[in-house]
């Protein structure tokens, strides 16, 4: 018998020639009630990765999606379903991790960066020997005080900046 709690992550988002590919531990409630990643205004994520390409952040999922198929970057959780109370990566339990190989087999992902603690510790039990890069980067939450956006464009600018 499922959980009250159980909740269901999202679909990832990507296209063939997406090049990065990021994965969150799993959606806020508030990203849960808006059905788009990174839904939390105060989630440094859209700010931050907008930022980086000199785009302002867009207002509609659509707009969103459309900025990562412009930008070659796919998107979606490592953890594609589980109990969790509120939005705290602490609470989650009984999770499903996400099955990457559909991302990777169709897309041209040459990095993978992994927004927080959780979402790398989930990856490395199913994927550590993978031949792609990935990179724990800092998690973009605002329940996050150590937030390094240099991390993240250190890190962007060695995926974005070869030709």
């Amino acid at each position: 018998m499922k959980s009250e709690k159980r909740k269901i992550g999202f679909a990832p988002v990507f296209q063939e020639d997406s090049r990065v590919l990021i994965l969150g531990s799993f959606p806020s409630v508030k990203s849960r009630q808006i059905d788009f990643y990174y839904g939390n205004k105060q989630n440094r994520f859209w700010k931050m990765i907008c930022g980086y390409f000199g785009e302002s952040v867009p207002e509609t999922t659509e707009g969103k999606r459309a900025f990562l198929y412009r930008n070659k970057i796919a998107l979606w959780d490592m953890i594609t379903a589980c109990e969790i109370d509120g939005s705290s990566d602490a609470t989650v339990r009984n999770e499903e991790t996400a099955d990457l190989s559909e991302v990777l087999k169709k897309a041209k992902i040459e990095a993978i960066l992994l927004n927080g603690t959780l979402a790398y510790q989930l990856f490395l039990r199913s994927y550590e020997g993978i031949a792609i890069p990935y990179y724990k980067m800092p998690s973009t939450s605002s329940a996050n005080p150590r937030y390094e956006e240099q991390a993240w464009k250190e890190v962007l600018d060695g995926i974005f900046a070869v030709t």
